[in-house]
């Protein structure tokens, strides 16, 4: 095979994210905590721009959990969460020995339905099992109805903690993702928009509750001379040296936005000009997706499948990946509650991501095209 390979999505460095590391290297700052860390923080607080505090984090999942560890989700609890999206938006309500409750996803967002979100609410609610939070997703970046989940939550009483992992920069009304919620994660993993090798950040609204984050970041090690802990904390902070890419990428973040937006503006018309191909596009103008991930899906009237289009890619030596499998079909779920239509399963079944990445050529994402083009023909 001569073809290089086209990846999903890989990580894609502007060229000073050494300058940042080397720094750390050259002040002795190679721990967690220190100067990158604290810049990292301020650099991200001040680009989503509306007076939120940044705690930089291992993880997303990370972040996700001390966001239910501070709503005090404990062990017989039941919280809400979003079903077409990957196993860490749910797996922290398990961590904390609760429940979680899965709501299906809309059609034209495939974000949470809030029909189903308030069907749910509702009836858990008349149960005696009033959820403590509600987790939606901004899925591939493609931001959620975001007032109608917060109008919905307000009048339940229940906060909301934003899975963000995938939209850093998209936009709901004009306002970046990740500063709706009580609470909201963000991730850098090495496929996302912008990455810190791995690493991952808490949003909230108060310095009290950055001062509570880092503290349980840090093993919840009291204010004392010795080593004294009132509460259990975890090893959650990110390393400086991680935060010294994570500076460095900030710095070409708008670029790698603007990026994936002209490949999923390829995608959309050239493919989505196929009879029986449809690609994920924002069905209302006020939803400005990053489109970290550019996905279609198939009528299986074509007679395609997912499967069979990702296999056929594979030989061309193209990666691509199955839609999200919802967290209501997983096997270790697969006794929770669940409310929605079946709108995620058929997703499931007919959808694929394609090759999204910024660092992706024009020519690259161009034989992507012509590999599903021969196919479709």
């Amino acid at each position: 095979m001569t073809n290089n390979r086209i990846w999903l999505s890989l990580a894609h460095m502007g060229g000073q994210e050494q300058h940042y590391i080397q720094e750390a290297f050259d002040t002795n700052w190679v721990v967690p905590l220190g100067p990158n860390v604290d810049g990292f923080e301020k650099d991200l607080a001040e680009y989503l721009n509306e007076n939120v505090h940044i705690t930089a984090l291992s993880a997303g999942t990370a972040a996700l959990h001390l966001a239910l560890v501070m709503l005090g989700v404990e062990a017989g609890d039941e919280v809400i969460c979003q079903s077409f999206t990957f196993a860490a938006s749910a797996n922290p309500i398990v961590y904390q020995g609760a429940t979680p409750v899965f709501v299906d996803s809309e059609a034209d967002t495939w974000n949470m339905s809030p029909e189903f979100l308030a069907r749910a609410l509702a009836e858990r609610s008349a149960l005696g099992k009033k959820p403590k939070a509600i987790i939606p997703v901004h899925l591939y970046g493609m931001p959620a109805k975001m007032d109608e989940i917060l109008e919905i939550a307000s009048r339940f009483d229940i906060s909301v903690v934003e899975d963000a992992a995938e939209a850093l920069g998209s936009l709901y009304k004009g306002r970046k993702c990740g500063t709706f919620g009580k609470y909201a994660a963000l991730s850098f993993n090495g496929n996302k928009i912008i990455t810190t090798s791995g690493g991952g950040a808490l949003v909230s609204h108060t310095e009290a509750d950055h001062q509570q984050a880092k503290k349980l970041a840090t093993q919840a090690r009291d204010n004392a001379p010795w080593y004294q802990h009132s509460q259990i904390g975890y090893n959650y902070r990110m390393s400086n040296i991680c935060a010294g890419i994570g500076r460095g990428q900030m710095l070409v973040l708008e670029e790698h936005i603007h990026r994936r937006r002209e490949i999923h503006a390829l995608y959309r018309n050239t493919l989505g000009r196929i009879e029986g191909l449809e690609i994920y596009t924002s069905p209302y103008p006020e939803l400005e997706s990053n489109y970290w991930l550019s996905c279609l899906t198939i009528d299986p009237a074509t007679g395609l499948t997912p499967e069979s289009l990702r296999l056929a890619l594979e030989k061309e030596n193209i990666e691509t990946r199955p839609l999200w499998k919802p967290m209501h079909l997983q096997p270790v779920f697969a006794e929770c509650p669940f409310y929605g239509d079946g709108t995620s399963d058929r997703l499931f079944a007919t959808g694929l991501c394609l090759p999204s990445g910024s660092s992706l050529s024009d020519e690259d994402i161009h034989r992507v095209i012509d590999a599903v083009c021969a196919l479709c023909k």
